[in-house]
């Protein structure tokens, strides 16, 4: 979510393929990946997937409707969404669907600075990370709602690992994504360590093996997600956001993360190569009811999100039809 880490990126590599992780099972269409025209229609339109479901649904949805009513074909890129912004600063890729403003680095944030990647807008969605405990562990320790319970050493050790030793474990997930929480235990002076699970799968595998022990997991997760449902995930309250928690150095925070409105980004050059795209892509539009109604058929059926993404487009012409007007 989804999650950027403070990073100069020095090279631009891409892979177009499925998308992976969490069941995404975006998909490619075939030819002109490198914005050629191609026999079929148009310009071939490139649509960043990164590594979370919400964003391999947002790309399925536009590349359907992109390439049936527009006629364009659309090839869909799983790339890292650190080095996503040298693509479409290059044109490499031509969109993404879904961002999360508060993980922007200022090295990302010169590239929309000099004009070479667009803001089109914001999704509809607003995403929210935080640290999430499933219900029952502050219904057995209703001090747990709030950071301050985390000072207490014997409700860490509730957390502990054979690999924390006397301090509770804090799981993070893909170390790839904005996780501030190391700087955060660090600042609030909790006795925890953070570990990656190094994924969203393997993150979604400790939960449920936690949650079918019945035992405390305190996590890095983000909603909208199907898993907060599934797992009746809660979130802990932190310090509340400010802009100036996040205003200096990341080493320097020490509160909650900030409400994200997502937003849409775009090649500049996308406006010369297919205006009509660029008009649909900017009317696009999904709320957190409309991923929330998905998520669970690809995160916990296990269902491929192109199929997904066909099912809504086929329940939701009033919806989709607008875009195009």
């Amino acid at each position: 979510m989804k999650k950027r880490i403070w990073l100069l990126v020095a090279a631009l590599a891409l892979v177009v393929a499925a998308c992976g992780g969490s069941g995404e099972g975006a998909s490619t269409t075939a030819g002109g990946g490198d914005g050629t025209t191609a026999a079929s229609g148009g310009e071939t339109i490139n649509i960043v997937a990164n590594a979370w479901t919400a964003s391999a649904l947002n790309a399925e949805i536009a590349k359907q409707l992109i390439e049936s009513e527009l006629g364009n074909p659309v090839e869909i890129v799983a790339i890292d969404e650190n080095i996503m912004f040298t693509g479409l600063s290059d044109g490499t890729v031509d969109a993404v669907l879904e961002v999360w403003p508060s993980g922007i680095t200022p090295d990302e944030q010169a590239f929309l600075d000099d004009g070479s990647v667009v803001n089109i807008g914001e999704l509809g969605a607003v995403g929210q990370i935080g640290w999430f405990v499933p219900s029952y562990v502050i219904e057995e320790h209703p001090d747990l709602a709030t950071w301050e319970g985390y000072l207490d050493p014997a409700n860490a050790a509730l957390f502990a690992t054979a690999e924390t030793g006397d301090l509770g474990r804090f799981l993070g997930t893909d170390p790839s994504y904005s996780q501030y929480d190391e700087p955060i235990i660090a600042n609030l002076g909790l006795p925890f360590m953070a570990v990656f699970s190094g994924s969203e799968p393997a993150t979604v595998a400790e939960l449920d093996a936690r949650v079918a022990a019945n035992e405390p997991i305190l996590m890095y997760w983000w909603t909208p997600t199907a898993a907060v449902a599934k797992y009746d995930l809660v979130q802990v309250e932190l310090p509340e956001w400010t802009e100036e928690c996040y205003a200096g150095e990341v080493e320097d925070v020490d509160c909650a993360y900030p409400p994200d409105a997502l937003i849409k980004l775009a090649s500049a050059g996308l406006e010369e190569k297919a205006p009509e795209v660029l008009a649909f892509l900017e009317a696009f539009t999904l709320s957190n009811d409309d991923q929330l109604s998905m998520l669970p058929a690809v995160e916990i059926d296990g269902e491929d999100a192109s199929d997904v993404a066909a099912q809504w487009i086929a329940d939701h012409e009033d919806v989709w039809s607008a875009w195009f007007s």
